[in-house]
């Protein structure tokens, strides 16, 4: 809760006289949670009057609030907002809510300021929670404005950077800087770095054709250039050997980056003894670490919003959430053309990665490439579809899919989006596989997340399909759980050798295990009859002891002692719940030393990440998730989430009639299926 507003206290009225209050839903819904009523009229004096930061229409509120004798409270966007200004129509997910002045406004202290001045800041778990949101950011390349490229064009590393700001920007105007400190904050990069080329790093909001900056072309020489790209500042400081800023949030950055910038105005990270300030701040005398300053300006100051859940939450969910909003931008922000995609599936792919600018479906290889080419889209191509050539991007389902299948025309809830192959088919390195070997080891922030996933799939009881069917009472004795799977599948034909076959499989697992009580699970898709991988009763005598049909298997795992598959994500999800799991194929999760393995001999894989690495890699980092009832992207805990209350709206009429009618032609699956 900020610091203006005591936990538990009933609401306090907040009067406002500027439209955007009445606007802005967002910005009307964090107040309430956050203990504000924002209402209309005239105030007491044990009311509130609240304005936005100092806009040109926060003297009206400020007129009031002397004339009634009112307190005054200045609202800001918080320092990770959004992935586009908010000029873009795109609300906040976060505000700072300040009951003494404005963080950028040195005039007199901030609420953020006191805080900085005051508050231990020394929690330990604090402190270990800020260097791992740090880590988080700059691994994700996340600023206030997240949309941003990673992998964009940058200056060769060795220059300075001098930071633009947009030309009287309340950050400017009210912090005791103008036009002169922009001009003085260039002459000074350039004396003091004699010969260095300077990169001149234009606004978001310039570069849109918003506002205009302070630099432009009259500013260039042979060593100076403006860079307007929208590259993210994480990677554009890596390579910078000096950072200038008036009292850009950039220079925040720079700090979390390693950096001491030069700073000539008056922000709320300069005076602790983090930066070289032009002008001093006599009020801020005490020196804080980079975590201290993190943990006052980003944990304790900003009210965070969840909008998955409409509550308030802790920064880390909102770098869930912005991560997953900026990877599905940096994906999709030149669109897509794709092929190899059923009719069926087609609004599910759009809604997945057609925000930004549309997909296209073009299904033959041709047009497909003409067609990416002419409007500067990438291609992506349903997986099981592709050519071993083809360079599209592949496209399958996720890990945690749906409740219900996918051979019934349940559209997904998770994707995955692969550039170098498809983690089924261990003939070629996919980018699951390079994920899962780059998270050897875990930062403790990584862990942690990895854990409480784990926690809340297995204590929730989820699969992939979660088909909501009952448990079975299991006989005594050592139990060995077969999962049968689609034998014509995708990763049976890549990730398999001499055992290709469900009764092949139990074969294998009897002939190991003479003594052992063995449960074989049929696959759901081969269960409804539209897939292949029977197995007729007569051939399972002496193989199964039981046969589970129609039987959660989330259910049946915390019981058995071992599973034995082929490539069956079972496997998976059995390693979740700590049981020993044998591999006679090659599925994702086998060859990084957390399953016996039996199968094909996997060279690659030579990284040996713990449980929770390989949890990271393969439900975190790897999956695109869309959250059903937002329909924006989110992260795998809005998902599971949703899994678990069972907020998921139903699927269309159209696709509950055409699965009907594809269970009476089941013998003809292969019309709609991949």
């Amino acid at each position: 809760m900020n610091a203006g507003q005591a936990a538990g206290a009933p609401p306090r009225r907040l009067f406002h006289f500027n439209a955007g209050f009445l606007t802005q839903k967002r910005v009307r819904r964090i107040l309430q949670l956050a203990g504000y009523q924002p209402t209309l009229g005239k105030p007491g004096p044990d009311d509130l009057v609240g304005v936005w930061g100092h806009s040109p229409y926060a003297a009206r509120g400020e007129a009031v609030a002397r004339s009634t004798g009112a307190a005054l409270v200045r609202i800001e966007d918080a320092f990770l907002r959004s992935l586009h200004p908010g000029r873009s129509g795109e609300p906040p997910l976060g505000l700072v809510i300040d009951h003494s002045g404005m963080h950028f406004d040195p005039r007199q202290p901030s609420d953020l300021e006191r805080l900085l001045l005051d508050d231990p800041l020394d929690d330990a778990a604090l402190l270990t929670r800020a260097r791992g949101c740090i880590a988080r950011m700059a691994e994700a390349h996340l600023s206030k404005y997240a949309a941003t490229d990673p992998d964009a064009s940058l200056p060769d590393p060795g220059y300075v950077l001098v930071v633009d700001q947009t030309r009287d920007d309340a950050s400017v105007s009210q912090g005791m800087a103008d036009a002169n400190s922009f001009r003085e904050m260039l002459f000074c990069a350039r004396d003091e770095n004699p010969g260095a080329r300077i990169v001149i790093k234009t606004h978001p909001e310039t570069a849109a054709g918003h506002r205009a900056g302070y630099f432009g072309q009259v500013d260039l020489d042979d060593r100076t250039s403006l860079l307007a790209d929208p590259v993210s500042p994480w990677a554009l400081m890596e390579g910078a050997i000096g950072v200038y800023t008036v009292s850009s949030q950039m220079g925040f950055e720079a700090i979390l980056a390693g950096h001491r910038p030069r700073v000539f105005g008056r922000p709320f990270y300069a005076g602790w003894g983090l930066t070289d300030d032009l002008h001093e701040i006599p009020r801020r005398t005490r020196r804080l670490t980079r975590a201290q300053l993190f943990v006052g300006a980003m944990m304790l100051y900003p009210v965070w919003y969840d909008p998955f859940h409409d509550r308030l939450c802790k920064l880390e969910e909102v770098i869930d959430t912005i991560e997953a909003q900026a990877l599905a931008w940096r994906q999709d922000r030149h669109g897509w053309v794709a092929s190899g995609m059923r009719l069926w599936k087609r609004s599910a792919i759009q809604g997945f990665f057609g925000a930004a600018k549309g997909v296209r479906f073009a299904d033959d290889p041709a047009r497909a490439q003409s067609l990416a080419k002419r409007r500067g889209a990438r291609r992506m191509v349903w997986a099981s579809t592709a050519t071993p050539n083809d360079t599209a991007t592949r496209i399958e389902d996720g890990f945690l899919r749906s409740r219900g299948l996918g051979a019934q025309l349940v559209p997904p809830l998770s994707l995955v989006c692969d550039d170098l192959g498809i983690y089924y088919d261990p003939t070629r390195e996919s980018r699951l596989e390079r994920l899962i070997a780059a998270r050897t080891p875990l930062r403790p922030d990584q862990e942690a997340r990895a854990q409480a996933l784990i926690r809340l799939i297995t204590d929730a009881g989820l699969s992939k399909y979660n088909l909501g069917r009952q448990g079975t009472d299991l006989p005594s004795g050592r139990l060995i759980l077969v999962p049968g799977q689609v034998e014509d599948d995708a990763s049976i034909r890549f990730g398999t050798d001499t055992v290709r076959t469900n009764r092949a499989l139990l074969q294998a697992a009897r002939a190991a295990n003479p003594d052992a009580v063995i449960l074989y699970k049929p696959h759901p898709d081969v269960e409804a009859g539209l897939r292949r991988g029977n197995i007729a009763p007569v051939d399972l005598v002496g193989l199964a002891d039981r046969v589970l049909d129609q039987t959660d298997p989330a259910t049946i795992l915390p019981h058995v002692d071992e599973v034995w598959t082929m490539t069956s994500l079972l496997g998976f999800e059995a390693l979740l719940r700590g049981v020993r799991v044998v591999t006679l194929g090659a599925p994702f999760y086998a060859g990084w030393g957390l399953t016996h393995h039996l199968g094909p001999e996997l060279p690659r894989r030579s990284a040996r990440p713990d449980l929770l690495a390989l949890v990271h890699a393969t439900l975190i980092d790897y999956p695109r998730y869309r959250d059903p009832v937002t329909g924006l992207p989110c992260p795998v805990e809005v998902v599971a989430h949703r899994l678990t209350s069972g907020t998921l709206p139903d699927p269309s009429v159209r696709l509950r009639l055409l699965s009907k009618l594809q269970g009476l032609l089941a013998s003809q699956a292969h019309l709609w299926r991949r």
